[in-house]
């Protein structure tokens, strides 16, 4: 029988969906992008997001529960802000072991309402539960957002010719900026509401992760620079490639848009890093890259 190492975790999620039945109509974008994405009104559409953080596998016992607060929403914003949305009500589980401290989970709450506050959103319920010691603590999100109809963005629609682009700095958050996380959601709304990005996504499990799943979303290929990837000062292409948490935007532009796109960002960004890093080509065109984050990486490589 195989277990879930055999295969890896995009296969596992795949077979896992295979199992639901058809969609209605009326869904819009189902399970594949940032967000799910549902009617609402005639001109907006509702996002849907729900993430999860793992003691001993998103954080570490002895972290700061403020910082780790911050983390369990930020993540959330970080999908909102690749969908081109604005992040709305929030719903949080905790999985928490009996002899957890009540003061660490005080400030748990504290991080998270920085969080909400900062971005605009609000906490409106939950629910906790017991878990084995062994386990440790656990913490469920469940949100909701909105976004224009006309200022949606996906990962499908990058094409041919499009070049590719990074805000940020990559790498290194496993020495501790996975927990500082800063979601460009004001970045996410402008490149949506200017029109300049064709395609978007954060950057959760690494660039070599997220590219190709971005690629493989729009059926097409792509060519990157690896000397020209934007890294966080001391950190390798590799780390910049695989470490994952960057939580940066990763996007696609038409050529003849980018030169416009770099002069109004030095206007209204100018503390955030731009950086082109490559071009769309037709599949069979593709480099490859491989490694980033898998929670359930395949024996098979």
């Amino acid at each position: 029988m195989k277990c879930i190492n055999d295969i890896g975790e995009d296969a596992l999620i795949a077979r896992l969906l295979a199992q639901l039945p058809p969609a209605p109509l009326s869904l819009n974008v189902g399970p594949g992008d940032d967000c799910a994405v549902v009617p609402f009104s005639t001109t907006t559409w509702q996002l849907l997001k729900t993430d999860a953080i793992v003691e001993e596998v998103h954080f570490l016992s002895n972290e700061k529960m403020r910082r780790v607060g911050w983390k369990a929403i930020a993540r959330v914003v970080s999908d909102f802000a690749a969908m081109g949305g604005a992040p709305q009500w929030f719903l949080v589980t905790l999985g928490i072991p009996s002899e957890a401290s009540v003061n660490s989970l005080v400030d748990l709450y504290q991080g998270m309402a920085d969080c909400l506050q900062k971005f605009g959103a609000t906490m409106v319920g939950g629910e906790t539960s017991r878990v084995e010691s062994a386990t440790g603590l656990v913490i469920s999100i469940a949100a909701t957002g909105t976004v224009k109809k006309k200022h949606l963005l996906l990962r499908s629609t990058a094409r041919c010719d499009d070049l590719i682009f990074v805000t940020g700095q990559l790498g290194g958050s496993l020495a501790g900026r996975h927990l500082d996380i800063e979601p460009r959601l004001a970045e996410g709304q402008w490149l949506a509401q200017q029109h300049f990005a064709t395609a978007m996504m954060d950057l959760s499990d690494g660039l070599a992760k997220d590219l190709p799943r971005l690629a493989k979303a729009s059926s097409i290929g792509f060519v990157i620079d690896l000397d020209q990837i934007p890294r966080t000062p001391g950190r390798t292409v590799s780390h910049a490639l695989q470490d994952g948490e960057d939580y940066e935007l990763l996007f696609t532009v038409a050529p003849a848009d980018a030169k416009r796109l770099m002069k109004k960002w030095q206007k209204f960004f100018p503390a955030t890093k731009l950086t082109c890093i490559g071009r769309i080509v037709p599949s069979g065109q593709s480099m490859e890259l491989s490694g980033g984050w898998d929670h359930f990486p395949s024996r098979k490589r």
